[in-house]
């Protein structure tokens, strides 16, 4: 049986989250964004949901992903901004004008780091923030998400 739209979640990854496995090791983990995007089609289907996985260094490309979820009647949004979640007021808006729930992903703890990543324009527009469990907060994020819509766990 197809997927249908209503079944599918975006996975949107922000600026340098292509480097991951090379950038900052140390910060960031040896996983690629590959290693993420497989991490995240494994999960939700474990939810009966889709992943569609985005990445983009463009905050306007990753607001035209945003507005197409909205368009697409995605059931939700996991959301890494990278630096954009403590600059962009527009992904903010952008999050909060579409009303898709939507859990906000930082591979590293945000505030054990420098005082300009603790705060996140992003976060005040999720139900919900993972922060400092490496990529494994993606697959936490789309079991929160998949609890928060209803989706249960296939047998």
């Amino acid at each position: 049986m197809a997927k249908t739209p209503d079944q599918t979640i975006y996975v949107l990854n922000g600026p340098n989250l292509n480097m991951l496995g090379t950038r900052e090791p140390a910060t960031y983990g040896h996983a690629t964004l590959a290693d993420v995007e497989k991490l995240c089609v494994e999960t939700a289907a474990q939810f009966g949901l889709t992943a569609e996985c985005r990445q983009s260094n463009h905050e306007g490309e990753l607001i035209d992903f945003i507005h197409e979820a909205h368009a697409s009647k995605v059931v939700g949004i996991i959301i890494n901004a990278g630096a954009y979640s403590h600059t962009s007021i527009a992904l903010h808006d952008a999050l909060m004008a579409v009303k898709i729930p939507a859990v906000e992903v930082h591979i590293s703890n945000i505030h054990a780091r420098e005082s300009f990543r603790h705060h996140s324009f992003t976060a005040m527009a999720a139900f919900a923030t993972l922060s400092g469990f490496g990529i494994d907060g993606y697959r936490l994020a789309i079991n929160g998400l998949a609890a928060k819509i209803g989706a249960k766990a296939n047998a």
